[in-house]
């Protein structure tokens, strides 16, 4: 069987890169490609002047509707190539990228809901995504996005989160802070676990048709457990996981 050809490589350009937390930034990029579904990822490939060449996948954090690709990247400092993007990179570079990939870990439209989506650390990526992509469809789906991370200053996106819930009342944020106390009434200064998730499963009073899990490989294993747990059927859960320590 002949193997399928692989996407091309194309040259995108850096407009802005952004902070988003101490050790997330957002990085923009015009590029010949566009994104047809929420949740796919981009493969960025980095060559040295002496030909060594280093590439990295990153999830797609803008909607499918958005004039510029937003790329999350979370900075590892024993990283080949994270460590461009947050010391190196300005506006105007050229990078190339392959993409956008990815055809399970995604939701359209039309496939409605209730939603469900898991976000651990930078691996909000996705889920946000999908989470403005149902926001331009004007979608009447209810949405629950619970997303952890270490203290209130690293949560992603988190006032943009705030300011959509308290906009539209189909969407629901809870945060998960495991370094600190809660921020908010019904936040968790503490790990999400089995019982967390039932209770937040609870308080929402929906029962989850799609339910998307995103993190670091034990984070994803925890929470696909405790949805498991939590009477959601396996086949309405989707996961994806980087090898982060999370």
């Amino acid at each position: 069987m002949t193997a399928a050809p692989q996407s091309p490589w194309h040259e995108a350009t850096v407009v802005r890169v952004a902070p988003l937390t101490p050790r997330i930034v957002s990085v923009f990029l015009s590029a010949p490609v566009r994104p047809p579904i929420a949740g796919q990822h981009l493969v960025v490939r980095l060559t040295a002047p002496d030909g060594y060449a280093a590439q990295r996948s990153y999830s797609i954090a803008s909607s499918p509707a958005a004039e510029l690709i937003e790329l999350v990247i979370e900075k590892f400092e024993d990283g080949e190539v994270s460590p461009f993007f947050h010391e190196v990179v300005q506006p105007g570079d050229a990078i190339e990228v392959r993409g956008p990939l990815g055809g399970h870990f995604v939701w359209r439209a039309e496939e409605g809901g209730p939603l469900l989506l898991v976000a651990g650390g930078s691996g909000i990526a996705p889920l946000m995504a999908m989470l403005r992509a149902w926001r331009d469809a004007a979608s009447s789906t209810p949405v629950l996005l619970l997303s952890s991370a270490r203290t209130w200053d690293d949560l992603a996106f988190r006032d943009e989160l705030i300011a959509l819930q308290a906009r539209v009342p189909l969407f629901s944020f809870v945060a998960a802070t495991t370094r600190e106390a809660a921020h908010r009434e019904g936040d968790l200064g503490r790990r999400f676990d089995a019982a967390a998730l039932q209770a937040a499963l609870r308080r929402w009073s929906h029962a989850p048709e799609h339910a998307y899990v995103c993190g670091a490989n034990r984070f994803v294993e925890a929470m696909a457990s405790g949805l498991l747990e939590s009477g959601v059927p396996a086949a309405r859960i989707r996961t994806e996981r980087y090898g982060g320590a999370g």
